[in-house]
């Protein structure tokens, strides 16, 4: 698995300031649930949307970019304060070239996060390209960086702490949760 980050990796890692990732497989487990209404239920990792959440308070931008449709998808987004979803995807790589255009955004500023096929011309249009510790084996291969995390099981939120940490914001980030051992208050 490739989880080290070497000079060039890290370099690239600096220059991150949007991430994009797919939602089934990467944000969930893969599994889609559906009742005899034709309700859909995803489950979402309350860990990794809170890594969301610290990503973009270091001002770096998180979209969703997905072949499906999903009303679950929409509800999170807004939870979580992603302004920018693309769902319906029938081809990823014409779809964030579409997205690169509107946004105006190069590609060695993105992080890009997926897990089966449909992502790997994706993989190759962004500055570095991350597989979730269980995606397909083709998209492992061409990945800059595999997760120990498993889709839906924490593998956004390790990849947020990552870039946070390489970019050196990790602990202006966090430092708003410190609490003050005498007091018990926290500081902010």
């Amino acid at each position: 698995m490739k989880r080290t980050i070497g000079k060039d990796l890290r370099q690239r890692i600096e220059a991150v300031s949007v991430l994009i990732m797919d939602v089934d497989g990467v944000m969930t487990d893969g599994k889609i649930i559906i009742d005899d209404l034709g309700n859909e239920t995803k489950h979402f990792n309350a860990r990794d949307g809170h890594g969301i959440k610290l990503l973009m308070r270091a001002g770096i931008e998180v979209f969703f970019l997905t072949g499906r449709k999903s009303k679950v998808v929409e509800h999170r987004a807004h939870e979580l304060g992603v302004r920018d979803v693309y769902q319906g995807s029938k081809n990823k790589g014409e779809s964030l070239d579409r997205i690169f255009n509107e946004k105006g955004l190069s590609s060695g500023s993105v992080a890009y996060m997926g897990d089966d096929i449909v992502d790997i011309p994706v993989f190759r249009k962004v500055g570095v390209s991350v597989a979730v510790a269980d995606a397909s084996e083709e998209v492992i291969k061409l990945a800059d960086y595999v997760t120990e995390k498993k889709g839906g099981d924490g593998a956004v939120r390790e990849v947020c702490e990552m870039i946070l940490k390489v970019q050196g914001r990790w602990e202006s980030v966090v430092s708003r949760y410190e609490i003050d051992t005498l007091s018990g208050h926290e500081v902010s």
